[in-house]
């Protein structure tokens, strides 16, 4: 009688030891590492790491790619948000790193907090990224739906990070951390402009992200540079501004960025006219809606919607509206799907009304379209870039005597003031295929 209790003990112990053995290995098997092709290994460092990027939310990011349609000119240009968010997590890291060995206190939760939000940064980008921002909702732009998704997954993990999203905000009383994530000099920075010289070949992308790391400080609550790393700074900013006229401002970029976003517009025109057009789920709900930023605040539904959507939404159905019978919609799906995109002139000074209306008529001629339809094969916009900012935020270099200068002053090169004033280009689209 009294080995039935023993035994029954004995196998109480034994499961309890399964169940305890069984959770430190799933806890364990949360340090994963990710062989990133740039930097090589990166660690995951906290189970909130893993299960964030475990959520469908961020697994959304691998169909989204990280240049939109820049592949259209530099074909190994693939890689996706996912990639570069892992990348910039890498970095921020790295740079938590560099400060502490500088002295600087920063408690294990600020550091998690600033490596969630850094992975969580570009959570809210949609279709082809930058691309469709302002097409498929209105006025609504990724920093903001970065911030809704932030809070929605702050829900499903109890509040775990409402230290990031402070940090994120900037309502966190130590600033610099927030300038690791945004700021002129940001891990999101470093990254991408890495990354997208690594994945376009565009060499003159390449900036020195170790030593700039390195030489990371803190002043006075401002994320500063060290002086030893003024001239890096310097390469950091030409690389920049050589990357955004040769890579994403490229005038075959920008013509194929406005072909996808004149679809949508075309595609949404139809849908609230009454035609029943093919789409997937997601994007017929976005179609069918002119939707706000009050929206996705009033109706958490709305986001839902907004994470099923991705890449493989938009050109499912850009391949499927090729046989419409409106012929703007499948010419212009044509365009997309067998890349004959606009003509594309780009000027310092804006384009006539005359030059405009000589297009607009020739293309009325040739194309046979409806009159209300030239807006999407002819029209004019202009591109505006600065590689420096300082008026919004300044990169500053930090003395050892304790002085501070911003950038553009402790520089010894000339183009780097000029760096700060903005570009302005103008570009005119019109079809390819007209007899000018």
């Amino acid at each position: 009688m009294i080995l039935i209790p023993l035994k029954i003990g004995i196998k109480t112990i034994e499961y309890s030891a399964l169940a305890k053995k069984i959770t430190i290995e799933q806890t364990r098997n949360k340090k994963k590492i990710i062989n990133d092709p740039v930097y090589g290994f990166v660690n995951i460092p906290y189970d909130i790491v893993f299960d964030i990027i475990e959520h469908p939310y961020f697994q959304r990011l691998r169909r989204i790619r990280q240049l939109g349609l820049t592949s259209m000119v530099y074909p190994g240009a693939y890689h996706t948000r996912f990639h570069h968010v892992i990348g910039a997590m890498h970095l921020a890291i790295q740079a938590i790193d560099t400060l502490e060995s500088k002295g600087h206190l920063i408690s294990d939760e600020e550091r998690k907090a600033v490596i969630c939000a850094v992975l969580l940064h570009d959570i809210g980008h949609g279709p082809f990224s930058h691309a469709l921002e302002y097409t498929i909702v209105n006025g609504v732009n990724h920093e903001e739906l970065s911030i809704l998704f932030m809070k929605a997954l702050n829900k499903h993990f109890k509040g775990e990070l409402d230290l990031t999203i402070k940090i994120f905000t900037n309502s966190y009383h130590k600033k610099f951390l927030h300038q690791i994530i945004s700021s002129q000099l940001d891990v999101d920075r470093l990254d991408y402009l890495t990354r997208d010289s690594f994945y376009t070949g565009v060499n003159e992308g390449i900036v020195g992200v170790d030593r700039i790391i390195k030489l990371l400080n803190v002043h006075n609550d401002e994320l500063v540079v060290d002086e030893k790393g003024i001239y890096s700074i310097e390469k950091f900013l030409v690389a920049r501004r050589i990357m955004y006229w040769q890579v994403y401002l490229h005038k075959a970029v920008v013509a194929a960025e406005f072909l996808v976003i004149n679809i949508l517009k075309k595609a949404k025109e139809l849908v609230l006219d009454g035609e029943d057009l093919f789409a997937t789920k997601s994007l017929k709900f976005f179609l069918n809606r002119n939707l706000a930023s009050s929206d996705f605040e009033s109706n958490p539904e709305i986001l839902k919607y907004f994470s099923k959507l991705d890449d493989y939404d938009i050109f499912t159905c850009i391949k499927e509206w090729i046989d419409h019978p409106n012929k703007t919609l499948s010419t212009l799906c044509s365009w997309m799907i067998n890349r004959r995109l606009y003509k594309t002139e780009i000027s310092p000074e804006p384009y006539s009304d005359e030059k405009m209306n000589s297009l607009k008529a020739k293309t009325l001629q040739q194309l046979q379209i409806p009159k209300e339809d030239l807006k999407f094969f002819v029209f004019s916009a202009n591109i505006q870039n600065n590689a420096y900012n300082p008026k919004k935020d300044r990169i500053s270099v930090f003395y050892k005597n304790g002085e501070t200068k911003d950038i553009a002053e402790a520089s010894d090169q000339l183009n780097i003031s000029s760096l700060s004033t903005p570009v302005t280009k103008y570009f005119l689209c019109y079809p390819k295929i007209l007899t000018l």
